[in-house]
């Protein structure tokens, strides 16, 4: 059962727009009001924007917590899980009295903590084919904070069919990624990724391990990205993918092309609506087994 939980009624886009800041949020985003890349018009986009965190684990945990403090007007979090003992080596916004407790609970409660101007709307639920579209498209940039293939395709799949970008970030054991997809003229997770790798090949963090900080750097990365999206003005991870070794503390970038026969966001898709991802995933083939660029997590 999906339950959204909304602690107030969200103002309309008209009545929000109109909206300049406080005097205290003057006081609050005055470090970012100093820059000249963002200023009072970059923070009034800021506060006028709505974000979608799907997944509020290890990516979810940086992403949420410095979009709010940035002064993001509305954030929804999408989360059926509950926390446990073994999140808290990384999942930073969820503490340990929060152990048993709803994450979007726990975490809507320490969004509100960093940053009491931000509206938050949880969805404790999975998202689904069913409920992706009613879900997502209240936002304006979708960020896929995940750890499994289903709900990435799902994600993907949804934002180019809602025309709304995809801010992606991945990490396992010492390995992170992050890219943008699905804005105009980019390339899209199937262009990375035309179909999952067989299971088993990709252990997940439960089998493989995770070094705790790593999600913090890839979540933040992340939170960089949709700030970029939303003031505007700078060259986004659109048509790039970083890759990076925490451990031995390399970064590089890979050109990634907009493929014309993506299934779903080419020159001819056969994908018009959202699939059976589950069921896609489970569908093995041995062509497109490996990426079109680097990438060994997703």
């Amino acid at each position: 059962m999906l339950e959204i939980l909304i602690p107030h009624v969200l103002r309309s886009s008209t009545e929000r727009n109109a909206e300049g800041l406080t005097n205290d949020e003057t006081v609050r985003y005055s470090r970012h009001l100093l820059l000249p890349n963002i200023g009072e018009e970059g923070q009034r986009k800021l506060k006028h924007a709505k974000v979608l965190i799907i997944g509020t684990g290890g990516l979810g945990s940086p992403l949420a917590l410095y979009l709010a403090a940035a002064g993001v007007g509305t954030i929804g979090l999408v989360d059926f899980d509950v926390v446990e003992e073994c999140n808290l080596q990384r999942q930073i916004i969820h503490h340990t009295r929060d152990v048993g407790r709803s994450k979007v609970v726990s975490a809507r409660e320490k969004i509100r903590d960093v940053n009491p101007f931000v509206e938050v709307v949880t969805y404790d639920a999975r998202l689904t084919r069913q409920n992706a579209f009613d879900i997502m498209g209240n936002y304006d940039i979708i960020t896929d904070a995940t750890d499994n293939f289903p709900t990435r395709y799902l994600i993907n799949d949804a934002c180019v069919l809602l025309g709304k970008p995809n801010v992606y970030g991945a990490a396992f054991q010492f390995d992170g990624q992050a890219s943008v997809f699905c804005v105009k003229d980019g390339p899209c997770f199937r262009c990375l990724r035309p179909s999952p790798p067989p299971p088993g090949l990709v252990p997940s963090t439960s089998e493989g391990g995770v070094l705790g900080v790593l999600p913090g750097v890839v979540g933040t990365i992340q939170a960089t990205e949709v700030v970029k999206l939303i003031v505007g003005g700078a060259p986004s991870l659109s048509g790039r993918l970083l890759v990076f070794d925490v451990w031995r503390m390399t970064f590089r970038t890979l050109n990634l092309a907009k493929d014309p026969m993506c299934p779903v966001c080419g020159e001819n898709p056969t994908i018009h609506e959202l699939i059976d991802d589950e069921q896609f995933c489970d569908l093995k083939t041995k062509q497109d087994n490996e990426p079109r660029a680097f990438s060994e997590l997703a």
